[in-house]
């Protein structure tokens, strides 16, 4: 029982007290009454504090699977993962569906468990042994999201295993954060970085070339690369395959056969979904695209403005880019509003400039609240019409083969 419920009581029982007592010398009559009173009021305490009891069981239920969520919700790996991702788990599923809706942590909420983000089980973790001399290691940030997983992730491995079946093509996360989500969630474990890497000591490759599906040469490429140097002298060959936009370069105006294979890809696949024959029918209909990127304080942001720069070289008048982050500071939400407003468009068609639609694709652009772009851009009052496209960039073909031509390039620098 809380201190509140105990002062409640105990208040409640003094006056019963003191009504006693007052009564006493009025009559038996009168001590009947208050006999009888203080019957009635201590049910009405023992009710109030059997319901209290029942509130506070509920949220210290829905405490303690916050606090497991937390527990799990980091970037370190350690001996009692698989043990604390479990127990996580079967907490939640212990809960009722009313507890389940207390649950708030430092990052807990009821979504870690029970959002339904499609069927885990439509995807391969690819973390197999039996590997082989030669090993093709995809490196992806990773999302929770199950069907972008499918379809954006697993989508490029697929396709890389297609164009390169003499290698064997496995998989690697480097947020230790969504491998615990995946893991705890559905049961699916997938390696990191370092578990990978062992994998591939343990079974003997000798050939290790490493794909990753980032954006650029941003923080989490050099990270990949650090623990890479650490691998080193395990293998015969390893081979480091470029990012998706390819070089950076040193300033805006800077852009590479990369950058404009990806503005063509993804412009194309925006403007079709649309219903449009092409960018320019989308522009005479007053049609712009935005792409939302995650934006990053790294040097690499430039390859943002790099992407913008492509667009405006390819004639796509109508193509803006953006950052969650609002670095480059041109590409935050409420510049690229003004951009778009001045530019004279009336539609705005929001698409994420993510390798996956994720998180970001699925809250920060396309959600509910009040700061998401969909609600930001139609807050700005000033289009007839906002809409969203949510599927990432590792769905489209042509994407596929820039990751295909950039492991070939990897694969000849082994030999050469």
């Amino acid at each position: 029982m809380s201190k509140l419920t105990w002062k409640k009581t105990a208040a409640l029982v003094m006056a019963v007290t003191m009504l006693t007592t007052a009564a006493a010398g009025c009559g038996n009559n009168a001590s009947s009454s208050a006999s009888s009173e203080e019957s009635s009021t201590s049910s009405t305490v023992e009710s109030s504090a059997a319901s209290a009891t029942e509130e506070e069981t509920d949220e210290m239920a829905a405490k303690n699977v916050a606090d497991l969520i937390d527990a799990i919700y980091v970037q370190e790996r350690n001996d009692n993962t698989d043990e604390e991702c479990k127990a996580a788990k079967e907490a939640w599923d212990a809960l009722t569906d009313a507890q389940k809706e207390l649950v708030e942590g430092d990052n807990a909420d009821p979504d870690y468990f029970g959002r339904d983000t499609g069927d885990a089980a439509q995807d391969d973790p690819r973390n197999e042994d039996e590997i082989g001399e030669n090993e093709l290691l995809v490196v992806s940030f990773g999302t929770s999201f199950n069907d972008s997983r499918v379809k954006d992730i697993k989508g490029i491995e697929d396709a890389l295993q297609e164009a390169y079946p003499d290698w064997s093509v496995r998989r690697a996360f480097t947020a230790q954060i969504i491998i615990n989500h995946v893991q705890a969630r559905d049961d699916e474990k997938i390696d990191n970085m370092q578990q990978a890497l062992d994998r591939a000591v343990a079974n003997g490759v000798k050939n290790l070339v490493v794909q990753p599906t980032h954006l650029m040469h941003g923080a989490e490429y050099d990270e990949m690369n650090e623990l890479l140097d650490q691998y080193k002298d395990k293998f015969e060959s390893i081979a480091v395959a470029e990012p998706l936009l390819g070089e950076v370069g040193d300033d805006a105006t800077v852009i590479n056969a990369d950058k404009e294979a990806v503005a063509k890809a993804i412009t194309a696949e925006a403007v079709k979904t649309a219903g449009y024959d092409d960018v320019a029918a989308a522009a005479e209909d007053g049609t712009a695209f935005v792409f939302m990127g995650h934006g990053t304080a790294h040097v690499a942001k430039v390859s943002y403005s790099q992407m913008q720069t492509t667009m405006e070289t390819l004639g796509y008048t109508n193509v803006f880019i953006g950052t969650v982050e609002g670095e480059p500071e041109d590409t935050s939400c409420e510049a690229v509003i003004e951009k778009v407003k001045e530019a004279g468009f009336t539609k705005v068609v929001l698409r994420p400039l993510m390798v996956v639609a994720g998180d970001h694709a699925n809250n920060d652009m396309a959600g509910d609240d009040e700061d998401s772009w969909l609600s930001q851009f139609k807050a700005a009052d000033c289009f007839d019409s906002v809409d969203t496209q949510i599927a990432g960039l590792g769905e489209i073909g042509d994407i596929q083969q820039i990751y295909i031509d950039h492991a070939q390039a990897a694969i000849d620098s082994l030999n050469g």
